[in-house]
């Protein structure tokens, strides 16, 4: 959609009221600025969670919360080494601190997932009154990522807010139930999303 430019707080507000979002390239491009046609999404009546994952909630082995060390789901994220299918990360040194100040403006959340006390996977994302999205995940111990996600969709469900963005659709998001509309659904959705009033602590 666009290259170049900067990643100020309201620039970032401004992209994503817009269905728009940066993805660096590489260190020798400019900055990217993407609007996919088709649109991931994960809907809660969509949200697919295995026999074994159940068993894992109910056992209560992970403690998730949320919006407790926003700096360190980031940097997890861009440390992740689980992404198979990617080459290096897009969350570069700008994406992480550019992030971080969105967070502290009250524009992006976390989630943690938490073994002994030690922050073993999460999630973070943007968002604007009632629209949410997911950027990245990470997890250093066996589904942890996911049950930050699952906890994060039923954290949402009952706040009546009841999908959230994924931008794209990858094979871990398709098992867990993303799927893909067009640009133009979406940002109709986006547009009703961004204008509800929320509580304030939605995020705690």
């Amino acid at each position: 959609m666009a290259i170049g430019g900067d990643l100020e707080v309201a620039s970032l507000q401004l992209a994503y009221r817009q269905g728009v979002f940066p993805w660096p390239l590489g260190t020798e491009y400019p900055l990217a600025w993407f609007s996919p046609d088709p649109r991931g999404i994960l809907n809660y009546d969509d949200l697919i969670v295995s026999k074994s994952l159940k068993k894992l909630l109910r056992q209560e082995k992970y403690e998730v919360k949320f919006n407790c060390d926003f700096p360190s789901v980031i940097l997890g994220c861009a440390e992740s080494k689980n992404r198979q299918e990617q080459n290096g990360t897009w969350i570069t040194e700008e994406i992480i601190l550019s992030y971080i100040n969105l967070h502290f403006s009250g524009l992006a959340y976390s989630v943690e997932t938490y073994f002994e006390d030690k922050l073993v996977g999460g999630m973070y994302g943007v968002h604007i009154g009632g629209f949410i999205s997911g950027e990245s995940m990470f997890h250093t111990k066996p589904n942890a990522s996911k049950v930050a996600l699952v906890s994060l969709m039923e954290h949402l469900h009952q706040h009546q807010i009841d999908w959230i963005d994924t931008q794209l659709v990858n094979p871990f998001l398709a098992k867990m139930g993303a799927t893909e509309i067009s640009r133009i659904d979406y940002l109709k959705m986006l547009n009703t999303e961004i204008k509800r009033k929320v509580t304030h602590d939605l995020f705690g």
